[in-house]
């Protein structure tokens, strides 16, 4: 899909759905992103921001909840720290659990989680 500015957030769902890509506000900067799951969707956000495929992209989820469906390491103290700093500035790195394709994690073993 080629690029139309500013998009309703109906009309952003529809782009990551089909593999595209959307530029974001967070509380520090604008991110470039695409569903973490689909490995075609990661790979465009990689070719746009011109990002070495050796360098490992963040995932951001909506909750703890989603954040649960990529790791199975949210516990004791990492699930504190979520519990205590999430939705905010604090990115967790756990162990993956493979739900995410390996193109979001450079072939690592660790995932970045941030709601």
């Amino acid at each position: 899909m080629p690029p139309t500015g500013s998009v309703s957030l109906d009309e952003a769902v529809e782009r990551l759905l089909a593999g595209g890509a959307v530029a974001f506000p967070t509380e520090t900067v604008f991110g470039l992103g695409a569903d973490a799951t689909n490995a075609d969707a990661v790979e465009r956000v990689y070719a746009i921001k011109n990002r070495p495929h050796e360098k490992p992209m963040p995932v951001i989820v909506s909750d703890l909840a989603m954040a649960q469906t990529l790791t199975d390491a949210l516990t004791g103290r990492a699930l504190r720290l979520a519990e205590a700093f999430w939705p905010g500035p604090l990115t967790l790195v756990c162990e993956s659990n493979g739900a995410i394709p390996g193109i979001v994690t450079a072939g690592g073993s660790t995932v970045a989680i941030r709601v």
